[in-house]
């Protein structure tokens, strides 16, 4: 039986918006000793704290077990992560062209992995909170951590006004329409994107638009797909196939499907865990 699942998302302060995009609350329950749940690609990097049970990441066949907190960057292709029995979660879903610099962690292209900074120290404290379940005070413990740290730590506003028009157009802009925003040539753009981000803008463009079809499949898994294909901004259905089987391994029609049964066992509102 599938584990039960509840999800919230908390508003972020107006000073960290051009960071963050949301922080979040998760508890997954399973009357099993083991179950696997399944993370598709999206345009946010993730920092992930968890509680009470154990989770761990499959690579290759086999099982890593992950510390508290370990961050999942950029995917170009679904995880799955292992529970064991109840496991609560609060984590940051960040923009990836400012997280890192945030952070004063290396940007690249490794999807999920482990890392050492100060604030693993806050698992404790959270977990404390978590444990007498005052979710809402760990969520602000965290918000608290972020305001400070960005007050010491200045983000390049050329990234942030390209962020804000490709977030604004769902992914959908050509490169050169981003510069234009950002009031910076291509090359500028792209060389201090990769820097910040380890990826180029195209590649968090059809991340974020894929993001979109991903959506809105879930919650409307009978949609025409030509028509979705058209409304995202993809030049034909083929176009909007290759890019989803791309990111998900599987074509839009089998996602819907799945998405139809996922949606009786999951609340109405999408979150990026999606029942395998």
């Amino acid at each position: 039986m599938p584990p039960e699942m509840y999800h919230q998302e908390f508003d972020v302060p107006e000073q960290l918006q051009d960071t963050i995009k949301c922080f979040w609350y998760n508890r997954r329950d399973s009357t099993e000793a083991q179950s696997v749940f399944e993370v598709t690609p999206d345009g946010y990097a993730e920092i992930i704290f968890y509680f009470s049970g154990e989770c761990s990441v499959a690579q290759n066949g086999i099982l890593h077990p992950l510390p508290s907190p370990f961050m999942m960057g950029l995917l170009n292709q679904p995880v799955h992560f292992h529970m064991a029995n109840r496991l609560e979660i609060i984590a940051v879903r960040c923009f990836p062209w400012t997280i890192f610099d945030l952070l004063e962690l290396p940007s690249g292209k490794v999807g999920v992995h482990t890392f050492e900074h100060p604030i693993a120290q806050l698992h404790s404290t959270l977990d404390a909170l978590i444990q007498q379940g005052r979710k809402e005070e760990a969520i602000d413990q965290l918000k608290q951590y972020f305001l400070t740290l960005r007050s010491h730590v200045s983000t390049d506003s050329m990234l942030f006004k390209a962020g804000v028009a490709m977030t604004k157009a769902k992914g959908t802009l050509p490169v050169s329409q981003v510069a234009e925003a950002a009031h910076a040539t291509v090359r500028t753009l792209e060389r201090k994107f990769k820097e910040s981000s380890g990826h180029t803008v195209k590649d968090v463009s059809g991340l974020m638009r894929f993001e979109q079809a991903r959506n809105h499949l879930w919650l409307h898994p009978d949609v025409n797909l030509a028509g979705l294909a058209v409304d995202l901004g993809y030049t034909d259905q083929s176009h909007l196939s290759r890019e989803f089987k791309r990111y998900t391994g599987i074509t839009p029609a089998a996602f819907a499907k799945k998405a139809k049964k996922g949606q009786r066992v999951v609340s109405n509102d999408f979150v990026a865990f999606v029942q395998s």
